[in-house]
């Protein structure tokens, strides 16, 4: 029971193909808008978050701590969506948000620029010279915000398990193809994937808890799970806010223990 993640550029037939692999497979397809609305149960408009998804960031928002609560939020909704497996996702950065778990086939298609061009024309009745633009802007925006969430090339091809070029296939036969892939043995749960994706689903909820919680939602930490036992790592001003984050993820469901690295900064002199 694989989960499969799309990442392709706009109007390549990301969501045609989602739907032809979920008829395929008997799995579930999860877009954009599903994550969108899950993540929004933690506080924040269903705008914002889309935004957050859409806009490409800036100079200024590494220093915009909102932006970090939004995708922070968001990789805790996908985790929690997907973490049963039979799953497609095709919206941002599923690859990448989910990484570090073996039975997520990490997918990527690339059409031709012309095909895009035309389905641009036909779906939003542009001139082409106004749909070159906006598929050329698009693609930036989506280059800026992969690269600002990991500092990866969007397009490395090594980010990917297979990369379809639909240059001289169809949807259907690409369908075909990753169907067939998401079948073999290599993209099966296996226990250490099953603790993988779970650890990942705990990480990403204890992190969602704490940029949503009063007391610690303005702090940005690295956390990491495995089997329950948690190890938080960053930088605090004192042992009080160290206090209030284990007060957070103690009530987390699935902590059996709470490491703290180098989270206290020494007063300044």
């Amino acid at each position: 029971m694989a989960v499969i993640t799309i990442s392709r550029g706009s109007f390549s037939g990301g969501k045609i193909l989602a739907e032809c692999l979920a008829d395929n497979l008997s799995y579930r397809c999860v877009d954009r808008d599903v994550i969108v609305e899950r993540a929004a149960a933690y506080g924040v408009t269903q705008e914002e978050l889309r935004s957050a998804l859409m806009n490409p960031p800036g100079f200024w928002d590494r220093f915009n701590h909102k932006k970090y609560v939004y995708l922070t939020l968001i990789q805790a909704a996908l985790t929690e969506e997907v973490r049963g497996g039979k799953a497609i996702y095709h919206g941002n950065a599923g690859h990448l948000l989910l990484r570090g778990v073996s039975h997520v086939l990490r997918t990527r298609i690339i059409a031709p620029f012309e095909h895009r061009v035309a389905m641009v024309q036909d779906r939003l009745k542009m001139t082409r010279e106004e749909s070159v633009a906006y598929i050329q802007k698009m693609d930036q925006d989506r280059k800026k915000w992969t690269h600002y969430l990991y500092g990866v090339d969007w397009g490395e091809p090594s980010l990917y398990d297979i990369v379809l070029n639909l240059e001289y296939m169809d949807i259907k036969e690409a369908c075909d193809i990753i169907a067939s892939v998401a079948r073999q043995r290599v993209f099966e749960e296996t226990e250490d994937s099953m603790a993988a994706m779970e650890d990942l689903a705990l990480a990403s909820r204890i992190r969602a808890s704490l940029v949503t919680h009063p007391a610690t939602g303005t702090l940005e930490v690295d956390v990491e799970a495995h089997g329950g036992a948690v190890t938080i790592r960053g930088k605090l001003a004192n042992r009080e806010q160290v206090k209030e984050v284990q007060e957070v993820v103690w009530k987390i469901q699935g902590v059996t223990s709470v490491s703290l690295e180098g989270l206290v900064q020494p007063p300044s002199a």
